[in-house]
């Protein structure tokens, strides 16, 4: 879920961009080499439902994913992850705090089972905001930083992720532009082989025009909501590719184009367009070639890996 937010409140946090950037290095993560207990699932899913599909105060909801985790094999287990699944600041938390909850409690669960069960391979899958916080986990995973090593991991399934890079691996016809909240700086790698992407052509979160810089601009804006210094340098290269492609693009004169009453009034009828498709809420029959759906499908491979 993203903010439309005002010329005033993007020419703030570009000029806030200057900041010198700071690098977080040094994580250890783990080598599975623990042997696996009795009873210890053959893989473990972790699903990251989407906005307001759960909360803080309450269990953890499966919502989109409910297709994907259902009857899943005996030697599965599934946990879903609770956190608090809000966009605006009126809701409790900004966007930002919201998927880094999701990031750290996902992180959290895989940690106490690859502890526990040294031979237990993981998978992540995450819809939505979900999507978003699965994603930049995997991505976490992938370079080697985290509570995992990348080959603890069998497989990630991210559905309508607003961080869709054009170069993620899409099932089903590919969606054209990328998540509104921009590409993942590295992408996933070391699990890139292993990461699948599902985007609905007409879903505007995670089929973002690359030249709709207004839209742009607000995801980064979410992205960088309640932003943690340490990641600083990732927000300067997030921002200078945005900014790089509109100076491509003609420049200033392009963004005050996209900023004008007519400009606004057109984009408030895309969007109400856009809510009234259910293109983002409708996966469950969205078709990804095969006979199958983006929920059956996803199902389907997850299930392969147990």
């Amino acid at each position: 879920m993203f903010l439309d937010w005002s010329g005033m409140q993007l020419k703030k946090v570009v000029a806030a961009l200057g900041a010198s950037a700071t690098v977080l290095s040094g994580l250890v993560f783990g080598t599975g080499s623990v042997s696996a207990a009795p009873g210890c699932p053959s893989l473990y899913v972790v699903a990251i439902p989407g906005t307001w599909e759960t909360g803080k105060d309450k269990k953890p909801q499966p919502g989109m994913l409910a297709g994907v985790t259902r009857n899943l094999p005996r030697s599965t287990e599934v946990d879903y992850v609770t956190y608090a699944a809000t966009a605006f600041p009126w809701e409790g938390e900004v966007y930002g705090k919201s998927k880094k909850e999701a990031v750290d409690n996902a992180r959290g669960l895989i940690s106490d089972m690859a502890q526990e069960c040294g031979a237990t391979k993981i998978a992540l899958v995450g819809y939505s905001q979900g999507a978003d916080a699965a994603g930049d986990l995997a991505a976490e995973i992938g370079s080697g930083q985290s509570v995992v090593a990348p080959d603890r991991i069998a497989g990630v399934g991210l559905i309508s992720d607003p961080r869709r890079s054009p170069t993620d691996t899409q099932v089903g016809v590919p969606a054209p532009g990328a998540g509104a909240g921009g590409a993942r700086v590295g992408g996933f790698g070391w699990i890139s082989d292993r990461t699948r992407s599902i985007c609905a052509l007409d879903d505007l979160y995670c089929a973002t025009a690359p030249d709709d810089f207004v839209t742009r601009f607000a995801g980064f804006l979410a992205q960088a909501s309640d932003a943690n210094p340490a990641n600083m340098w990732r927000y300067q290269i997030e921002a200078g590719n945005i900014m790089n492609d509109l100076f491509a693009s003609g420049g200033v004169p392009t963004l005050q184009s996209q900023l004008t009453e007519s400009a606004n009034e057109q984009r408030a009828k895309d969007l109400e367009r856009f809510y009234k498709s259910q293109a983002h809420t409708l996966y469950g029959s969205y078709p990804v070639g095969g006979g199958q759906t983006a929920i059956s499908w996803m199902h389907n491979w997850i299930a392969g890996m147990a």
